[in-house]
């Protein structure tokens, strides 16, 4: 900086150029701006941010003394007689300034005849701007400061953080003055603002295993807003001054431990996508960790997700404590005590809230409390969440807790109370299972939650099932059963983080959790059973052939009993239901749904079912329809010939009888969209129609199933569904691409993936008139219009289709009749679809 300072001088005493002077500056902030990481290196943390918050001080102090110089010359007045103070705002007046973070600065000055304020202020700004900082700037009058605040709630909230850099003492005491006017001025109309802030803020950006470690739950706003808080409540300049009074110095202490990590990420965040970047997105975090030292990205995850977790806990409680004077009403003391469920605690429209007079209560005693609860939905106030914080739970736990802990489970409604534990930071020490998993992110391209937070989210489904099916086999269950289930829902997720596959490592926790809670060893064994294959349901209803009696035999083999095979379907939903929105849809429903009503099936019948026993079953369900019974005679042969069973198992029979109607209508082709749930394409024609054009042309939407079945008078069947739901202005265009479709003529350019020939199965004897295929590979764009061109070009004939596409694998299915073709031309099909020739 003092060789800076000397070439600044130097250039004003040859009366150099604006142009040369900024580009000085701008050298010289070049320059400390690529020295950033290597002080980074050494630093970090909090430090970090005030060591580059003050060299900004000095750049800032540096060009306002060169204005000042370059307009006075050698008649340069005092810096107090000049009206004008320069403060830093936001993150830069709080000294925690990230690297590419906008630099937040307000002017303020007296306008006193002869010192020419505003062209000073003017000169400031453009030499600033010209030397490269990325000022965000306020220029103010102190007389305009108050109305300025009273205006805008984030210009009054910038200025509670105001910092003085240079200029005039004088208009920095009349600031002053005017800030604490400002901060005096209707408290709790800006508090209430902040908070609905916060709670729009925190709904935007949720808890997520990639966070947005500024705006997000638990990020740096939370911070923050406990700061404005405190500052408008006690005028404090710094939160330790509460240390004590509000808060322990151990609570206070944890605290900034896990802000401090969020200040070394934010900071490393910024220098390793060189600009500003709050997301910890998966792209950064390598080397995010590298530049913090830590051997792996989990645990760097897993640590910033628990900082978050603890940054919000304390903000909240404390947040709270401080502001409920102010909306206090004491009018309602009386009433209040009259709803009260324990002496200091009490319920308000099913909201759980305690007095923060009530000392630490023993985990028993409160636990006690919810037990007496009555059996419905809660919620819980910050009040009552700190209560379980501060509390104390015993190692190893009381008998009393375990047991407390099975009355829990045993309630119809248990997410709220689980919800509590999590939040007050005591789940993992009630239920120690879930220690290791607890902040665990799950980076696979599935889960949108840490272990934990899904964990808590399946149970949420779990009680209030949406999916009728589901819900009709819930009620039949027995407590016992809606009791153990519940907690699998909890604790199957909990072996992650592990080296072993985590459903063994499962097992191994829910055994001694179900003895604890006093279950007996068939109950224990049952759970061990259904945590071990908690997503193998799941897999056999998306991966594979559900309609092949091969597989249902093999899983029910696993599943053993109808009454365990109907948990593992609700364990299913659940699990599914609580990955994140739109996760459990109109399509796996339906899957789950097939497959567990043929396993029920497969499991009841002492004799092996065959596909040809099934589709009899189905016919005379058809049959004793009247809507059956109304048809012409013909139609009613027609539709009992139809070839494939499996068309028969596929759908209801009013389903049939619908599709039935509808092909005997068509004289050309027909079809119909859905775009309610995902976008369905349903296609009755007796012309041919070119498939691969139609998939080729939607290969930005991700296929999940495919149905082709020959009906009768040469009219095929299609149904297609696709994952994505289209936006409205893209109907029209789907509708053309469908129509376009049945012109043969048309084409589309198909670039040939990358299949390996070990990624493909052919089963010629898969059932006496299907073959099967199997291509098992990388997700790939246009991959499936491409395998039905290859089939097409060999004269294949697709009876099915089961797709599953995650963001990185394909696992499809088809069955295909089994024609000469099919079985003289399957040593072909391989190097076909391994870009081979035909």
């Amino acid at each position: 900086m003092q060789t800076l300072v000397e070439d600044i001088e130097t250039l004003i005493e040859t009366n150099a150029s604006d142009f040369e002077i900024s580009k000085r500056f701008k050298q010289a902030i070049s320059v400390y701006l690529d020295s950033l990481p290597d002080l980074f290196a050494q630093t970090q943390g909090k430090d970090f941010l005030v060591r580059h918050t003050k060299a900004l001080d000095q750049f800032i102090t540096q060009m306002y003394k060169t204005v000042l110089r370059r307009m006075f010359g050698n008649y340069l007045p005092m810096r107090n007689a000049i009206p004008i103070s320069l403060m830093a705002l936001g993150s830069y007046g709080r000294e925690q300034l990230s690297v590419y973070s906008d630099i937040d600065l307000m002017i303020v000055y007296v306008p006193l005849d002869g010192y020419n304020t505003e062209a000073i202020i003017e000169k400031f700004l453009y030499l600033a701007w010209d030397a490269g900082l990325k000022l965000g700037h306020r220029v103010h009058k102190v007389s305009e400061l108050f109305d300025a605040a009273d205006e805008d709630i984030t210009i009054r909230t910038a200025m509670m953080e105001a910092r003085f850099i240079v200029g005039s003492n004088f208009t920095w005491h009349s600031t002053q003055r005017e800030l604490g006017r400002i901060r005096r001025y209707e408290p709790r109309r800006f508090i209430e603002a902040k908070l609905a802030e916060a709670e729009t803020r925190q709904a935007k950006y949720p808890v997520s295993m990639q966070p947005n470690i500024k705006e997000g739950v638990g990020g740096m706003r939370d911070s923050q807003l406990l700061y404005w808080v405190a500052k408008t409540r006690y005028d404090v300049t710094n939160l330790k001054e509460l240390d004590g009074t509000i808060f322990t110095e151990e609570s206070y202490r944890a605290y900034r431990i896990a802000l401090e990590l969020i200040f070394r990420v934010r900071s490393a965040l910024h220098l390793a996508s060189g600009k500003q970047n709050d997301q910890l997105n998966l792209e950064y975090l390598p080397k995010v960790r590298k530049m913090l030292g830590f051997s792996d990205d989990m645990k760097l995850a897993t640590q910033v997700i628990e900082a978050m977790w603890r940054i919000h806990n304390f903000s909240s409680i404390f947040v709270t404590k401080m502001i409920r004077p102010m909306f206090y009403d004491a009018s309602r003391l009386p009433a209040l005590r009259g709803q009260w469920v324990h002496r200091g605690v009490f319920v308000s429209e099913d909201k759980v809230l305690a007095s923060f007079h009530l000392k630490a209560q023993p985990i028993e005693s409160l636990l006690n409390i919810l037990i007496n609860l009555d059996d419905r939905p809660y919620c819980f106030d910050d009040s009552f969440v700190s209560q379980f914080t501060y509390t104390t739970v015993p190692h190893p736990r009381s008998k009393t807790v375990k047991q407390l802990l099975r009355k829990l489970f045993e309630r119809e409604h248990t997410y709220g109370f689980l919800r509590l534990f999590y939040d007050a930071g005591v789940l993992a020490e009630l239920i120690p299972a879930l220690k290791k998993a607890l902040f665990l992110p799950q980076f696979d391209g599935y889960h949108h939650y840490p272990v934990g937070l899904h964990s808590i989210q399946c149970v949420k489904a779990f009680e209030s099932i949406d999916d009728p099916d589901v819900k009709a086999l819930y009620d039949t269950i027995s407590l016992e059963d809606r009791t153990m289930l519940k907690i699998i829902v909890l604790l199957h997720d909990a072996g992650k983080g592990r080296k072993l596959d985590h459903s063994e490592v499962g097992v191994k926790l829910i055994r001694p959790v179900m003895q604890k809670m006093g279950f007996s060893a068939d109950i224990t064994d049952d759970a061990a059973l259904l945590v071990r294959h908690h997503i193998l349901m799941s897999i056999i209803a998306q991966r594979h052939n559900i309609h092949s009696e091969k597989t249902l035999y093999k899983f029910m083999s696993i599943i053993k009993t109808p009454r365990l095979l109907t948990l593992l379907y609700i364990l299913t939903y659940a699990d599914m239901s609580g990955v994140g929105p739109g996760t459990y849809n109109a399509f796996n429903a339906k899957l789950l749904n097939e497959l567990y009503h043929s396993s029920l099936e497969v499991a009841q019948e002492k004799e092996r079912i065959t596909d040809a026993a099934r589709r009899l079953k189905v016919e005379q369900r058809i049959q004793r329809l009247d809507t059956f019974k109304a048809l012409p005679r013909l139609l009613q042969k027609k539709i009992l010939s139809v070839e494939s069973n499996i068309f028969f198992s596929l759908h209801s029979p009013e389903e049939i009888l619908q599709i039935a109607q509808r092909a005997r209508e068509v004289k050309t082709y027909q079809y119909a969209l859905d775009f309610s749930t995902g976008l369905s394409i349903e296609i009755l024609r007796k012309i041919p129609l070119n498939l691969t054009y139609l998939l080729g042309r939607l290969g930005y939407l991700d296929v999940v199933s495919m149905e082709v079945f020959t009906l009768f008078d040469d009219v095929k069947y299609f149904k297609i569904d696709f994952l994505q739901t289209p936006t409205p202005d893209m109907y029209e265009s789907i509708r053309e691409v469908v129509e376009e479709s049945f012109d043969m003529q048309k084409s589309v350019s198909l670039e040939a993936p990358d299949i390996k020939p070990d990624q493909i199965t052919i089963d010629c004897e898969h059932s006496k008139s299907l073959a099967e295929l199997a291509v098992h590979t990388a997700n790939q764009r246009g991959l499936l219009a491409f395998i039905i061109q290859c089939l097409d070009a060999l004269d294949m004939q697709i009876v099915t289709a089961k797709i599953h596409t995650t963001k990185r694998r394909a696992r499809d299915h088809f069955l295909i009749e089994k024609t000469p073709q099919m079985c003289n031309n399957a040593d072909r099909l391989i190097p076909l679809l391994c870009k081979g020739k035909a």
